[in-house]
């Protein structure tokens, strides 16, 4: 046998209220006529005693409804999103003792609610202590039945402390995600001390408001990250880490539950150069890029107002076959391929397919008859690596009556065998590598092993020869 190698994408630049107008509509994903999700925010409030500091001359309380509630006024009128409200801390004092339970949803979620959750925020005393574990827990429910087919059920959490009730928020928030009943929390931490900044950031995506102005712009870009999708190229990389590799499905799952999220085929631009893509930056992403065998990136964090670049080494080359003369029956063959030195299947590639791998050595199994075995084909990279075998022959098989008969092939003194033929039918024809083939048939009828007959015949490329066992 022979083998033979023969654009970047522009910044937001909106102030912090300004990033609230862009509408749910641009979720869109490509050209598509695909119906936008519905995205259901749920406000978190802290409204604990602590809320009553003074930050910057003014009661951190004052900041933050003022804020919140501009962000509010510019949501009005925003397509596909609905806006919840459930506060903590703010209905029993802490002097009369610490009540863990201190959470309510004062505004379900639903259309229209920015006045009535802004009139809440103006009611608000902060008085009690910090239950974030349970607050987290509680919102769980706050999502009734998604109304449409498609939601995307976003909790923001605005707080100026960490759990004071013993409980784990970073579990609950992890468990909430894998249920699929929301997506990764964006956590605003209002003037907290740097050292409680991990008690936040295993909950989902923390933004740290260390002043007002800090707190503006975190509210704008955790607003517009949950309402829109941002731009991201995903560069399938050669050997020499240059985007070259191409028309390669990627499936994007969300990582923190495995849901799929996108099926996308990668795509050259008119200019040659990777696809950009819409992507919704509220996840973080698994990608696979279905090559074989699979290339994966475990972790993809799309950063939302920018232009995202995600690498995958997936070099390539190509694999083909071709057999000596001509054969209308080779197009029907197929190949196992392995990894060199394992087991488990990778492919399963038709002999008129050209088929892409990635680049290392490879073992085929050839199913011919007898099958063909080659090691350590060695892919590289946009080359494209022939396999090219002979032309089998034709063995017809003739017995008179019905009987036994088994077919070995020949090799170093040794039988191995190749199949076993009808007991009825007395006329059979194979096709057949070429080689030195032995058959061995005794008739039914016969009641003594000294019947047996033994027939040595040799097949060659593109011949038939008959095989009588009758004689």
């Amino acid at each position: 046998m022979i083998i033979s190698i023969s654009d970047s994408y522009k910044r937001f630049g909106l102030s912090a209220i300004g990033f609230a107008l862009i509408t749910c509509s641009s979720l869109v994903l490509n050209a598509q006529d695909k119906e936008p999700p519905l995205t259901r925010i749920l406000f978190i409030f802290d409204a604990s005693n602590s809320m009553n500091g003074v930050w910057e001359g003014k009661p951190k309380i004052d900041v933050a409804t003022k804020l919140l509630s501009q962000a509010l006024d510019s949501l009005r009128g925003a397509e596909n999103l609905q806006m919840g409200l459930r506060v903590y801390g703010h209905e029993k004092n802490y002097l009369h003792g610490q009540d863990c339970d201190d959470t309510k949803l004062m505004v379900p979620i639903g259309n229209n609610k920015a006045g009535a959750m802004k009139s809440a925020l103006k009611s608000l005393k902060p008085k009690g202590t910090t239950p974030i574990a349970s607050t987290l827990e509680k919102a769980g429910d706050d999502f009734l039945k998604c109304p449409t087919n498609d939601c995307r059920n976003i909790i923001i959490l605005i707080t100026d402390g960490i759990e004071e009730c013993n409980g784990d928020p970073c579990a609950v928030s992890m468990a909430l995600q894998k249920k699929g009943i929301i997506l990764k929390p964006f956590v605003i931490g209002i003037g907290l001390d740097l050292e409680f900044r991990e008690s936040f950031e295993c909950m989902g995506s923390f933004y740290d408001a260390y002043n007002e102005k800090s707190f503006s712009n975190a509210l704008g870009v955790v607003i517009s990250q949950a309402l829109n999708n941002t731009t991201a190229t995903v560069n399938l990389l050669d050997i020499n880490d240059n985007p070259t590799e191409t028309n390669v499905n990627m499936t994007f799952y969300n990582r923190n539950n495995g849901e799929m999220i996108y099926n996308l085929v990668h795509t050259m631009n008119n200019r040659g150069n990777p696809d950009t893509l819409q992507i919704d930056p509220v996840y973080t992403y698994r990608i696979v890029a279905h090559t074989i065998p699979p290339r994966i990136k475990d972790s993809a964090s799309i950063t939302p107002g920018t232009h995202t670049t995600i690498g995958i080494p997936t070099p390539q080359g190509s694999l083909e076959f071709r057999m000596q003369g001509v054969n209308p029956e080779a197009n029907k063959l197929q190949i196992i391929v392995r990894k060199a030195g394992e087991m488990q299947t990778l492919h399963v590639q038709s002999f008129a397919e050209i088929q892409k791998y990635i680049v290392g050595k490879y073992d085929l199994e050839i199913l011919t008859l007898p099958r063909t075995y080659i090691e350590d084909v060695e892919i590289s990279q946009s080359h494209t690596t022939t396999i090219q075998i002979p032309q089998p022959g034709v063995a017809t098989f003739s017995k008179l009556g019905h009987g036994h008969t088994t077919l070995y092939q020949m090799k170093k003194n040794e039988l191995e065998l190749v199949a076993t033929l009808s007991t009825t039918q007395e006329r059979e024809t194979l096709s057949l590598m070429p080689g030195q083939y032995v058959a061995i048939y005794r008739p039914l009828s016969a009641r003594e092993s000294a019947f047996t007959v033994e027939k040595h015949f040799k097949v060659t490329s593109g011949t038939s020869v008959a095989v009588r066992l009758n004689q």
